[in-house]
């Protein structure tokens, strides 16, 4: 702990139940991040097209031609936008899936949509 009395991260990761569960969305941003890498990888391979994708503790952006795909996460909200100003807000839940409103999704049927508009646009 610091000397200020709050707990230093990564002792809130443990045996603190919020940071347990901080920890599962941690983990399943990174698992986002690589489900768009790979998305975006096989949308690629047949027109040598190749993405960006820049992952930090919270922002994701995917980068291809012109197109952009930017994921900013607090705690288990996603806010995203692509470079037309499109966007909206999800939700990770602990299973892995996206939320918006009452819809839930597979994180990678989201991940491969997302990759499959940004490679295929010219």
């Amino acid at each position: 702990m610091s000397a200020d009395s709050t707990p230093h991260p990564s002792e809130a990761r443990m045996g603190h139940p919020d940071g347990e569960s901080d920890q599962v969305y941690v983990e399943l941003w990174v698992s986002l991040a690589s489900l768009l890498r790979s998305y975006t990888a096989a949308h690629g391979l047949n027109r040598n097209r190749q993405a960006t994708v820049e992952l930090g503790e919270e922002k994701i952006t995917v980068r291809h031609g012109n197109g952009r795909l930017e994921l900013e996460r607090r705690g288990a909200r996603i806010d995203w936008r692509r470079e037309d100003g499109r966007g909206g807000v999800l939700e990770l839940t602990e299973a892995g899936r996206l939320r918006t409103g009452g819809h839930e999704e597979e994180m990678d049927m989201t991940a491969e949509a997302w990759a499959r508009e940004l490679m295929h646009e010219e």
